[in-house]
């Protein structure tokens, strides 16, 4: 990797980039990412399955999540003696009479240790429901049927060891290829990208080691006097164990009371493997610019859509659990462009608060420069404390320029945003500096960071679909994938997946019967449709407030309506059924938005002088979004505050129903919260986070 500004060459040619003076350097680890590692599960060994079951029966299911249950377990075989059976002697009356008695007091085989620490016994499921109306629904499941396979495991070496699942699966997938048709038996494993392979029947060995060259990664395009260099690593494959396919049909009948979870993980392994080197991988989802539009979140950030996916064993048979969904990853702009939304200015420089959010903002993304011939690539750890223009280095020669000079002298070009500090790659030692305005963020990377209410807001407008478009979008990432038509999955595992969703027994339960105060107009209520109102209602053991008050940090509203939102909260409360006094403990009072901390510990400090706790803090948010966690934080975990936040533009409005909702609220939190905080005190006025 080049040590200096962001040129093209080798490291042992170092006139490439801006770097410091040769220092005492030390050896990083190898890129990409690191996935968890080991061995599969392991379970009962045995020979191939036999034979196939789609399962029997229906049942209610949730439409997203597989329901496991098992049937009531039989009893274990027995060896029954006859009482009156003839015996040609009395020895064999007593071992008869013997035999009887010890069989007769055998243990169930319900009651049986599990053969595996893996497997997992589900308590058995007493009956079904009979209450409601019947309806039959669609659920997101794919019923799968097996064909006879005799499934085998074996563990991967590879050498030198390497974390990112990316280039283990090329280099499995050149093994695959090379040697398929001869050292593999025509067999065509499916890996999980880490320790283990399946097959659906035996390797022509138990142990071999194969030597699997890749093409070197890097970009620079080669030519007759540098010629492309590979990269050698040492594949070793062994048998590891036979998972047993016959007992996952046994369970799918309820003839076995163990889920075979690592039978399971095998056939999840196969479905996984085509999605897996064509999309994004993240937990069990995929994502992707092709499985749908690319949505804008703000600041940089943008979200894929993709899909989930889970093989899971349910009352009706094997499952495959499809649901869509959607992920933020960083848009692949320019540094500059993404610094914008931190600084609009981008001529002055950057003051220390902005730069420490950006530095904190950019760490560990991977940018490309746009200057070379081919896509050099760089993970930034830091940013520089100095802008460009300023910031100076010395090269090979000796020379003492600064970086804005030297892409002018090296690559004839001018910096336009000199003020900006520059992107810090490579090492604390070797530093390489880059331009912003030359650095673009590689696309395809996870927004690891959470997401700010605005980001959330948007993410969950864009992906909020009604039932009927969400089923079409399910069905939409089925048709892609073709499982049917996959020959890993079909020809060699034998595995076919339904085209269509599961129909599924359902009821629609009655809506159970709210009770409120007698002394209400309405003593009780029959919601309908999941939805009713609190006119007429007095809540049935209404909470008390006694000391109060509230803090606005809206800068917008009008310097009156504070007083008479409180006032309206307050005699809402008083004619639902709370007992709410009307006098605040210290005046209502508006505060800084910037100095949210100080002004709630001020609340908090002038109430104590008075003696008093506060049971009720209500607080109206500040016009920009972001602040509802520090709140919460300072107030819940450090104060022992119950609060109550409300947004300034409902605020405003002055709604009795919006007065009514918040009522509910406060009236949950002032009966159940202070019971919450005297669990978290620490006894000496602090709290616990």
């Amino acid at each position: 990797m080049s040590r200096r500004g962001g040129g093209g060459r080798r490291p042992d040619s170092r006139r490439d980039q801006p770097t410091q003076a040769p220092a005492p350097s030390f050896q990083r680890g190898g890129g990409g990412a690191a996935g968890p590692r080991g061995r599969g599960r392991q379970g009962q060994r045995g020979g191939a399955g036999r034979g196939s079951h789609s399962g029997s029966g229906a049942a209610p299911s949730s439409p997203h999540t597989a329901s496991t249950s098992t049937a009531p377990a039989p009893s274990s075989p027995s060896v029954s003696a006859s009482a009156s059976a003839p015996s040609s002697s009395s020895v064999s009356t007593l071992v008869e009479e013997t035999e009887q008695k010890l069989t007769l007091a055998a243990p169930a085989a319900a009651t049986l240790p599990p053969s595996s620490s893996q497997a997992m016994r589900f308590p058995v499921r007493p009956g079904f429901g009979t209450v409601g109306k019947k309806c039959v629904v669609r659920a997101n499941h794919f019923m799968v049927q097996l064909a006879e396979r005799d499934i085998h495991h074996y563990d991967v070496s590879i050498t030198p060891e390497v974390t990112s699942k990316k280039i283990n699966r090329q280099i499995i997938s050149q093994l695959i290829n090379l040697y398929r048709l001869t050292h593999l038996g025509e067999r065509m494993p499916a890996y999980d990208g880490m320790k283990s392979i399946y097959t659906a029947g035996p390797l022509p060995f138990e142990s071999k080691e194969f030597i699997i060259k890749l093409p070197d990664s890097d970009p620079r395009p080669s030519s007759s006097t540098r010629p492309r260099r590979e990269r050698q690593f040492r594949v070793v494959i062994r048998l590891a164990s036979k998972p047993d396919l016959y007992t996952l049909q046994q369970f799918l009948l309820r003839r076995h009371f163990e889920a075979p979870y690592e039978v399971i993980q095998v056939l999840d392994v196969v479905l996984r493997a085509a999605p897996s080197e064509k999309h994004t991988v993240v937990g069990r989802s995929f994502f992707s610019t092709d499985l749908g539009p690319v949505g804008q979140l703000g600041d940089g950030v943008e979200y894929w859509r993709g899909y989930f996916q889970s093989l899971r064993p349910t009352q009706m048979g094997l499952s495959l659990n499809i649901d869509v969904s959607a992920r933020s990853f960083y848009e692949p702009i320019l540094v500059t462009e993404f610094v914008q939304y931190y600084c609009r200015d981008l001529s002055r420089p950057l003051s220390d608060q902005v730069r420490l959010k950006v530095k904190k903002a950019l760490k560990g993304i991977k940018v490309v420069l746009t200057h070379m011939e081919y896509n050099k690539s760089y993970k930034i750890t830091g940013i520089s404390s100095e802008p460009m223009s300023r910031l100076m280095f010395t090269d090979d020669n000796a020379t003492r320029l600064s970086v804005v000079q030297y892409f002018r002298q090296r690559y004839n070009i001018g910096l336009q945003f000199t003020s900006l500090p520059a992107l810090v790659a490579g090492s604390e030692a070797r530093p390489i500096y880059l331009p912003m305005e030359l650095s673009r963020i590689a696309a395809g990377q996870r927004y690891t960071k959470r997401l700010n209410e605005r980001q959330v807001t948007a993410l969950l407008r864009a992906t909020c679909q009604r039932p009927r478009d969400r089923e079409a979008n399910i069905r939409m990432m089925a048709r892609t994938n073709a499982y049917n038509e996959d020959t890993l999955v079909n020809k060699e595992f034998g595995i076919q997946v339904a085209d269509g969703l599961t129909s599924v027994d359902a009821r629609i339960l009655p809506a159970p019967m709210l009770k409120y105060h007698e002394t209400g107009r309405e003593a009780s209520v029959n919601p309908g449709f999941g939805q009713w109102n609190m006119i007429n209602k007095k809540m049935f053991n209404g909470g008390r407030v006694e000391v109060w008050t509230c803090v606005n940090f809206s800068t917008r509203l009008n310097r009156d309506v504070p007083f008479q939102f409180c006032q309206g909260l307050v005699d809402m409360c008083n004619s639902k059924g709370m007992v709410f006094n009307p006098r605040p403990v210290i005046p209502i009072s508006s505060s800084n938005p910037n100095q949210i901390e100080k002004a709630l510990v001020d609340v908090h400090n002038r109430t104590a002088q008075q003696g008093k706790q506060l049971q009720m803090l209500i607080i109206i948010l500040p016009d920009v979004s972001g602040s509802y966690g520090r709140i919460k934080r300072v107030c819940e975990t450090e104060l022992g505050i119950v609060s109550q936040c409300c947004q300034p533009r409902q605020a405003s409005r002055l709604n009795m129903q919006y007065f009514e909702n918040v009522a509910l609220k406060i009236n949950v939190k002032v009966r159940f919260a202070p019971l919450f905080l005297r669990l978290f005190s620490t006894g000496n006025g602090c709290f616990q986070r």
